[in-house]
């Protein structure tokens, strides 16, 4: 899910530091209840649309149907994006789900409404079995990186519906795969500077934390910072040994259903390695 980014969150030049997506994406492979949502829409009813990989519910309070600020050119364009999405994860992670994709655009006030008190944190985006996101009524930077990070999140259990991964491997990949479709290879100074002031500060969140099957149960602070830990390692492997290390990971995590495995396969060395030898390139 996403943060709104309006509070410092690691705390001095972190505000920026955290942020350049401003906001936190959460995933939560299982919620209470089911989601209401869909059945009803600011105007009472959600259209649909298709694409190849693709059905798509949309709900966003737009006046026009047609025409450039209209529904369905926001429609057209929301699939276009998450078509784009789809071969960048096969090339960039070897994903390639097998089946249609649901994905359900909510005006934002009925998202609110409908979700707030499910999470810790404001959020813009989740996936439960399809991916559900907070709506603009345009096209966005912003909406675009929502729906890249939670496409991660939706491939991998259409590949492999039973494997359970640690959430700084499954929400570092979704960092770092949201970053670099838009051409961000590395942390920027600011994150890395955080990163930095919360190993020498003892702030550091251990790897029992971070191996988790999810972040949900942080607060909005250790979870920005939890974020960034699982973000800057998987961008460690990338940078260390290569992008395409991390498509052999997926691939080897999910012959393998075991990450230990896969990472020691991959990089020949187990997570606790991995965290350790992260540590000391931020030094």
């Amino acid at each position: 899910m996403k943060r709104d980014g309006s509070e410092p969150l690691i705390g001095g030049r972190a505000r920026a530091a955290n942020l350049w997506a401003v906001v936190l994406v959460a995933t939560f492979s299982v919620l209470a209840g089911g989601v209401s949502a869909a059945e009803r829409g600011a105007d009472g009813r959600f259209e649909k649309r298709t694409s190849s990989h693709f059905v798509l519910f949309q709900d966003v309070d737009i006046d026009e149907v047609g025409g450039l600020r209209g529904s369905r050119r926001f429609e057209q364009q929301v699939l276009n994006e998450l078509e784009v999405a789809y071969e960048q994860l096969d090339h960039f992670l070897g994903l390639r789900p097998p089946r249609r994709i649901e994905v359900w655009v909510y005006d934002p006030v009925v998202f609110d409404e409908s979700f707030s008190g499910r999470f810790r944190f404001a959020a813009a985006g989740f996936f439960n079995g399809a991916i559900h996101i907070r709506g603009t009524t345009q096209m966005t930077v912003g909406l675009g990186r929502v729906l890249h990070h939670e496409l991660v999140h939706a491939a991998f259990q259409a590949v492999a519906p039973s494997l359970v991964l640690p959430a700084w491997l499954n929400e570092g990949v979704a960092e770092w795969f949201e970053a670099r479709t838009l051409s961000k290879r590395k942390l920027s100074v600011d994150e890395r500077s955080a990163l930095i002031r919360a190993s020498r500060s003892g702030n550091w969140l251990p790897l029992s934390t971070l191996s988790a099957s999810s972040f949900a149960g942080l607060g909005p602070r250790d979870a920005s910072l939890a974020y960034l830990q699982s973000y800057g390692m998987v961008e460690f492997l990338a940078r260390r040994f290569g992008e395409r290390t991390l498509r052999e990971l997926s691939e080897s995590v999910i012959r393998s259903r075991d990450v230990e495995r896969a990472l020691h396969r991959t990089v020949r060395m187990g997570v606790v390695g991995v965290e350790e030898r992260f540590r000391a390139d931020l030094s």
